[in-house]
């Protein structure tokens, strides 16, 4: 679950599904090629491949996402503090591979096992319960969240009103500076929360 990002999926092949749980309830929607799904934050997501799915994922906010934006549905007594949090979610970046895929196994089960004792709830309790957890645990981190969203997300946003401005006033400097770029990724493969991932540099 993320506390302040939206995040969206491009499928561009396979077959699979994310299962969502918020406030109103249980919820399925199919991937397969050609569809685009969002959601917001708040919304508790499971990802499942059915046959070789394959998408890009969208996150809102430049880089607060992999700041640690998401919190895993882990069972209540792993949410009690970020220590006790980070035991159990944090994967090695130094240990050998198989180590690696071990600790992102294990983690999953344990996600999967608060998931389904989230999702078999009765009444909104365990969610809100959940999400003050979830709450507390990234507190600590909110400052250097604030700062990510001051450089990236707020930046570009301020830059955008500052060109409508120009524009407004017949300025069309800004279009000088036009550039083009293109990236290849830094890691490839690398465990993430949703499976394997592709990570770019500065992500």
């Amino acid at each position: 679950m993320h506390l302040t990002c939206s995040e969206g999926y491009v499928v561009t092949g396979g077959r699979g599904a994310v299962q969502t749980l918020t406030t109103s309830g249980y919820e399925v929607t199919p991937l397969a090629a050609g569809t685009v799904a969002w959601f917001t934050p708040g919304t508790i997501h499971r990802l499942v491949n059915e046959a070789d799915l394959r998408i890009t994922v969208l996150m809102q906010n430049s880089g607060l996402p992999e700041a640690g934006d998401a919190v895993l549905t882990l069972p209540p007594q792993y949410l009690t503090d970020p220590e006790t949090y980070a035991s159990v979610t944090v994967i090695p970046a130094e240990a050998p591979e198989a180590e690696q895929e071990r600790v992102a196994r294990a983690r999953r089960d344990l996600a999967l096992e608060g998931y389904r004792a989230l999702r078999d709830a009765e009444g909104p309790e365990a969610l809100a319960a959940f999400q003050r957890a979830a709450a507390a645990l990234v507190r600590p981190r909110l400052a250097e969240w604030r700062e990510r969203w001051e450089r990236g997300a707020r930046a570009a946003a301020a830059a955008t009103g500052a060109q409508l401005d120009r524009l407004e006033q017949g300025d069309f400097s800004h279009l000088a500076g036009a550039a083009v770029r293109a990236e290849q990724p830094s890691v490839y493969g690398k465990f993430g929360m949703c499976g394997r991932l592709d990570v770019y540099k500065g992500q």
